[in-house]
This record gives structure tokens, C-alpha cells and sequence, in this order.
């Protein structure tokens, strides 16, 4: 049975996870989860990520982040879904926290930050927040 938004199962799973007080959290990979765990890494939220292939099948495991015994993230969020699609221009996409959150944005040249997109002057599909 195909999922119908691996995005949202990717942030219920890691929410869950951090709600279980959890290390780490595992789950199938894909190139656009692992291209948002990146951004999720860089950024600060997840302390690493690896990806193991088991022939055709691959597995990312994601440790997650604590300080001082609470999860790093605060709020995580999806935005755009399947059924409803949200695409911003560089000038409208959103700011979390007046700029203290991330917004995850997937555009023509890939997965990365609202702040990302802005310098290069980028829009694209609006994926999720997270703060």
C-alpha cells in the first residue's frame, strides 16, 4: 500500500518520537525526506542522519535533538499537502517567529530554508515550519 504524504509521516513520526522521549527514530528513505532531514541538520533540529540500502529498500535513521531534556523543536508543521498545494513567490514566502523559526521550502534548485530561497532569489512549494 502506497503512502499518500510521506512528508507528513516523516514530521508525525520524528514529533512522536521526540513526544517518547526517543534517541532516534527510523523510517523508509527517500531522496526528498532525506533532502528535508538535511535542511532539518544544517539548520540545528536533528543532531544526524544516516541512510542505509538494503538491496532495492533504504532505511534513514534520525537522532534526534535534546537540551536540557526537551526536544529542540518546538513546532513542526506541514504546510502544503497533496490535496492542497501551497506555492509562495521569494517576496510572499512565510517568516516563523519573526525569522527565529524555518520554513522548509522545495524549489526548482531543491530543499532548503525560506532564508535560503530569499537570498537567491527563489519561490517555490511551501513544505512545512518548524520552530
Amino acid at each position: 500500500m502506497s503512502m499518500t504524504d510521506p512528508i507528513a509521516d516523516l514530521l508525525t513520526r520524528i514529533r512522536n518520537a521526540q513526544l517518547a522521549r526517543k534517541a532516534e527514530v527510523k523510517l523508509g528513505s527517500s531522496r526528498l525526506k532525506q533532502a528535508v532531514v538535511k535542511v532539518l541538520k544544517d539548520e540545528g533540529y536533528v543532531a544526524d542522519f544516516r541512510v542505509a540500502e538494503d538491496g532495492a529498500k533504504s532505511t534513514m535513521t534520525i537522532a534526534l535533538k535534546y537540551y536540557e531534556g526537551r526536544p529542540v523543536i518546538d513546532r513542526l508543521e506541514r504546510v502544503s499537502r497533496p490535496g492542497l498545494r501551497i506555492y509562495r513567490g521569494k517576496d510572499e514566502l512565510p517568516k516563523v517567529l519573526n525569522g527565529m523559526g524555518t520554513v522548509i521550502v522545495s524549489t526548482p534548485k531543491g530543499v532548503m530554508t525560506d532564508k535560503q530561497a530569499r537570498a537567491i532569489g527563489q519561490g517555490g512549494e511551501v513544505l512545512c515550519i518548524v520552530a
